[in-house]
């Protein structure tokens, strides 16, 4: 907690990026009950080692702090609750499942919508031996503060 919002008793940062991650579950919940519209994919960027997080152990080791995962044609059994969303995968010709609870993503992008979030990294990562992990390299998702809603431009050289 900042020291402002100490004094003031009101973590505001925190809640901005509660809400902010209200804004992924709900729209994968929608994909979750209708399916992607039109050309609409998304990038979301996790912590691999946070307490919840499940992704293949031999993901895990490929990636062993952060991955990205693609959601745009082959994922199946996509759900959806009030702590996480998981969803099944191709990972090197095999169909595997991933869990990602909400406090793990670090970063969501529609490219279709020019949609971007970015969020605080800063959740302790207790129990981070408990995890699996693993995904493509990171899609460019803008720059800006933790937190705040990005441009997305797939064009954008970093």
């Amino acid at each position: 907690m900042t020291d402002q919002a100490a004094a003031d008793g009101i973590d505001y940062q925190q809640i901005v990026q509660e809400a902010l991650r209200g804004i992924v579950r709900r729209v994968l919940s929608l994909v979750a009950e209708e399916g992607l519209p039109g050309e609409h994919h998304f990038y979301i960027s996790f912590r691999t080692r946070d307490p919840g997080v499940f992704v293949p152990k031999s993901l895990r080791d490929q990636f062993p702090e952060e991955m990205v995962i693609v959601l745009q044609h082959q994922f199946w059994g996509l759900e959806v609750d009030d702590e996480a969303f998981s969803v099944q995968l191709n990972f090197n010709a095999r169909r595997q499942a991933v869990t990602v609870p909400w406090h793990a993503i670090t970063a969501f992008a529609d490219p279709v919508a020019e949609f971007a979030l970015r969020f605080d990294a800063a959740v302790p990562l207790s129990n981070a031996g408990d995890a699996d992990a693993s995904a493509p390299e990171p899609a460019p998702a803008g720059e800006g503060k933790s937190g705040e809603v990005l441009r997305f431009d797939p064009r954008r050289k970093r």
